[in-house]
């Protein structure tokens, strides 16, 4: 396992005396492993360059776990210890067909003027979780359903510039706030849970009460979140820097 975690985090093929290094032993005892590791085909040796990289055999138990992975499930086990760390509701959000729909919601300490129910859907500019998507999701899949709740709302939309400062400033932070958008006297602060791939993410939101949103109170919170999201981001194994490169 420490043959193979070496040649996972080189990210590229790598030489025997490379390997070696990465597994801390020596060249020959790295080479044994090597060689039973081809037999079974979790690594392969390039025959032109004699390089080592990853094989055909750990390709299938990865698209394996992949296929056995609830995502939405295992990011649910992580609420009850943000919502913990931060006294306040925590809820999660995954993309549906007309938005984000909330999939689960945690009660904190603090009571809410109105909760969201479970299964609804979120409007992608006023709630913290729709700004996520809004920032992270291609724009082929979010401008038809922005359009279509403007139109609901048959409110003023606005311009292209200020839905592109939203999107920065959520790509520039890596979370987004909202206050009194969805629900009055409610602020939020969401932050995105990248799974393995190409998989449309998850957004992780706490909620509390907007006259408790002071800036130390905010600050605590965006951290204990960001922590929380980066966690389950590795624990879904997604990319450490998916989130500043999307």
């Amino acid at each position: 396992m420490t043959v193979l975690q070496a040649i996972e985090q080189g990210l590229r093929p790598m030489s025997l005396t490379e390997i070696a290094a990465a597994a801390d032993m020596g060249a020959s005892k790295a080479h044994r492993y090597l060689v039973s590791l081809c037999r079974v085909g979790l690594v392969a040796q390039s025959q032109r360059s004699g390089l080592y990289d990853l094989g055909p055999g750990m390709r299938r138990l990865g698209i394996e776990a992949l296929r056995r992975m609830d995502e939405v499930g295992l990011a649910t086990e992580y609420l009850p210890t943000l919502r913990d760390r931060t006294s306040h509701s925590v809820n999660l959000a995954a993309w549906g067909d007309n938005g984000p729909v909330i999939v689960r919601w945690d009660y904190g300490a603090y009571a809410l003027p109105i909760t969201v129910r479970v299964g609804a859907t979120m409007p992608l500019l006023t709630s913290s979780v729709g700004r996520i998507y809004l920032a992270y999701l291609p724009r082929t899949m979010t401008d038809p359903v922005l359009g279509s709740q403007l139109a609901l709302q048959g409110e003023a939309s606005p311009t292209s510039e200020e839905i592109e400062q939203i999107r920065t400033s959520v790509h520039e932070r890596g979370l987004a706030v909202t206050s009194g958008g969805v629900i009055p006297g409610v602020a939020s602060v969401a932050a995105p849970v990248f799974p393995a791939g190409e998989s449309i993410p998850l957004a992780l939101a706490v909620a509390l009460p907007e006259r408790l949103a002071d800036d130390k109170t905010m600050t605590d919170i965006e951290y204990e979140l960001l922590r929380i999201t980066e966690e389950i981001t590795a624990d879904l194994g997604g990319a450490a820097g998916a989130r500043s490169e999307a």
